[in-house]
């Protein structure tokens, strides 16, 4: 009884560990420019890479049905180990752009095995309350993610390259935790036989698919968010010079503060149901998109900051339900494949968003290029409304 008590703790932990890896470049963006000689761009791009590899390694993990023929806290460690292992190899003074790309690219890929399996570990081991332990779940990845900017913050004393082997050794960390103290849950039904069309079949359930098309709108504005959080605050710098913000701190406070949405996100639905908060806050974020080019005009700092932190909150609380919604609609055997191969098309989405915001900052005025974010919570609600009636 007791250990079961310290199952969700642990994973949250290897979770908030593992997932510091996603953004370690972000983190020390400026730094890494200085040293490698690198355009502005390479924020996009470096996030991107990451995306990219993220999301073929969630498609070739769904296809061969990965979480669900394999015991996942020994698969959540080898990608844990594996993932640190490439993050260290940005430190390597000779690196170039191509190689640093390459680098993330293969950290995003062993991400795959983190991520969703991490989900698919607290689905094996909570059948009720799933939404509560996903909400705690999905804010440690909102807490590894915003990391980075805190420990650059920290570091400022040391070279950026700390802050790379504090996420990897992080890393580690969290990998062997899993594969310690987490046994495979009760509720885990292992896949059989190799089944190729398992990832496409999940789909043809009717409410599976409407969780996963919110979880697709939801995903278009998330992760283009977190990766301009910083280019917002400096943009708000250079339109009023004479506020004074700490962009690696506050980064790290808007992103994580997400987690405590999360989390609280998680309470609520077990009282008002899923759908329902997950269709407020998708609702929210909406707004926030919206309305983000007039917020940048206002004379009071304090006002930009509160904005972002509600909208930090706001952007990410429905992550949780939609996983939720999705794994509560897939078959048992299936559970590890379906929410993978939805993160694949989640996150493929966001390149696109990432993508479409470095063009457009680089082509018009960057303060009226955020309500394009609100296309994806638009086509998100639609589907939510359209489930509910």
């Amino acid at each position: 009884m007791k250990q079961s008590k310290l199952i969700l703790p642990i994973i949250v932990i290897s979770q908030f560990c593992c997932t510091s890896l996603w953004f370690a470049g972000n983190g020390v963006m400026g730094d890494m420019m200085v040293d490698f000689k690198l355009k502005e761009s390479a924020l996009g791009h470096l996030t991107s890479a990451v995306q990219f590899g993220f999301i073929l390694g969630t498609l070739i993990f769904a296809i061969l049905a990965i979480a669900d023929r394999f015991s996942p806290s020994k698969v959540f460690l080898t990608c844990a180990l594996l993932g640190s292992l490439f993050n260290m190899g940005v430190i390597w003074e000779e690196n170039s752009l191509s190689s640093i790309l390459s680098l993330r690219f293969i950290t995003g890929f062993f991400l795959a095995g983190i991520y969703p399996v991490g989900m698919k570990i607290a689905a094996d081991h909570y059948e009720k309350g799933l939404g509560k332990s996903l909400g705690f779940l999905v804010g440690a990845l909102v807490l590894g993610t915003a990391f980075p900017h805190l420990a650059k913050e920290l570091t400022t004393a040391f070279p950026w390259k700390y802050v790379i082997a504090l996420t990897s050794f992080l890393g580690v960390l969290g990998g062997l935790l899993m594969f310690i103290m987490v046994p495979d849950g009760p509720y885990r039904k292992p896949a059989n036989k190799l089944e190729l069309s398992a990832s496409y079949n999940v789909f043809r359930n009717h409410k599976f698919r409407s969780a996963a098309f919110g979880y697709f709108g939801h995903m278009w504005e998330l992760y283009a968010f977190w990766a301009f959080v910083p280019i917002m605050l400096k943009t708000y710098g250079a339109k009023h010079p004479e506020a004074a913000l700490n962009i690696p701190i506050w980064s790290f406070l808007i992103i994580g503060i997400g987690g405590l949405a999360c989390v609280l996100g998680g309470y609520l639905s077990q009282k008002l149901g899923t759908k329902r908060i997950a269709f407020i806050a998708l609702l929210l974020s909406c707004g926030c998109c919206l309305i983000s080019p007039l917020m940048f005009f206002t004379e009071s700092e304090s006002l930009f900051i509160a904005f972002l932190l509600f909208w930090g909150m706001v952007v990410v609380a429905d992550s949780p339900l939609f996983s939720t919604l999705v794994a509560q609609n897939a078959s048992v055997k299936m559970k590890g494949t379906a929410l993978t191969i939805v993160n694949c098309i989640g996150f493929s989405i966001s390149i696109v968003s990432i993508q479409l915001l470095n063009v457009l900052q680089a082509t018009m005025n960057p303060i009226n290029i955020y309500p394009v974010l609100a296309l994806g919570p638009i086509l998100g609600l639609i589907v939510l409304y359209e489930k509910k009636k």
